[in-house]
């Protein structure tokens, strides 16, 4: 089967100007994309705009009434990060699409697995709002789809995104079909994602937060996937892994802190590969999150098609090495922590 990758030319339509989140990164990805190697192989496909029924699944009607009309009357601000442009409805309609498409062609085996390199992105939205450059939360649509149509019952979703996923995790923060899983700079915008955020009622235990300091680069993101991630997806054993996947851990990300290098990102994908392959037949969907110095997110994204593709091919990091990262010692004390509360 064949690796899908997930576009749409209408991504570009959402015009946020002079801001972090802005055209040039999905630009830049395609841009490296078209340029591997391995580009024949894949299936690049459309990404199709999301029916309203699939964004009412996980956002109220007065949020996704105020999207649309805000685009159709020229465009505005939903907080002070987060805008919205003429083009952003269609935008945003083709990012959740891409994620639901690329989920159920996953789950139902038509392609091995998938990236969805869409914008705006997705994990930052709650229910009733956008905030944190997102509008719809794409992979909760994704998830909540999947569930929707039985086609699984245990999904988890894995955000290494730098900042924490405060949407994902309250639209299923009392659903057990959904676990939740985040690693991410602590403190840093949201600032929800405390290791003691667990969730609560029927979904009491599904909510795994490990919040780090900055500085753990790629050691310490082993460790935390090694010792955390890897027991918790085992006892799970989801039959469907989405990843938020979010490059701006890398070093030279103006954003964050974290001294994560794209061979980083490379070693992280292939850990949750290994997992995949052993849990769920490897039915993996990424679908993009951050990620704001273009050549560092270019890279990382080619890395992490790499592996889902079982390519031997390394990516370089186009900076170079960080300063020295901080490493295991900085983890431990959190990786200790979430595996006592969680029983791994």
């Amino acid at each position: 089967m064949a690796v899908g990758l997930y576009y749409s030319e209408s991504c570009l339509l959402h015009d946020t100007g002079d801001h972090p989140e802005s055209v040039r990164r999905l630009e830049a990805v395609m841009r490296r994309l078209r340029a591997m190697p391995e580009w024949p192989s894949l299936s690049v496909l459309e990404a199709p705009a999301a029916d309203l029924e699939w964004l009412l699944s996980v956002h109220s009607p007065k949020h996704v009434r105020r999207v649309e009309q805000l685009a159709a009357a020229g465009g505005g601000w939903l907080d002070p990060d987060t805008v919205v442009s003429p083009g952003s409805w269609e935008a945003a309609l083709h990012a959740a699409g891409g994620a639901v498409a690329a989920g159920l062609a996953v789950a139902r085996g038509d392609l091995s697995g998938a990236f969805v390199a869409v914008r705006p992105p997705g994990h930052h939205a709650p229910a009733d709002r956008g905030m944190g450059f997102c509008l719809f939360n794409n992979v909760a649509i994704a998830a909540r789809r999947l569930l929707d149509l039985r086609l699984a019952s245990r999904v988890a979703v894995v955000d290494f995104d730098v900042h924490h996923g405060n949407g994902t995790q309250d639209i299923f923060y009392d659903d057990p079909s959904v676990l939740y899983f985040s690693t991410h700079q602590m403190p840093l915008y949201p600032g929800s994602g405390s290791v003691r955020e667990v969730g609560v009622g029927a979904g009491e235990g599904f909510t795994m937060n490990v919040p780090l300091d900055p500085g753990v680069g790629d050691e310490g993101y082993g460790v935390v996937f090694d010792w955390v991630l890897a027991p918790a997806l085992r006892r799970y054993r989801p039959e469907v892994i989405l990843v938020s996947a979010g490059y701006d851990p890398h070093w030279r990300d103006p954003l964050a802190s974290m001294r994560v290098t794209v061979p980083g990102f490379r070693a992280m994908a292939s850990r949750i590969q290994g997992l995949a392959g052993e849990l769920c037949a490897g039915k993996v969907v990424y679908v993009l999150e951050g990620g704001y110095d273009t050549s560092a997110l270019a890279s990382a994204v080619e890395a992490t098609l790499l592996a889902l593709l079982g390519s031997d091919r390394t990516v370089p990091d186009p900076h170079g090495e960080p300063a020295r990262a901080r490493g295991r010692e900085a983890v431990e004390p959190v990786v200790a922590e979430a595996r006592r509360i969680h029983g791994l």
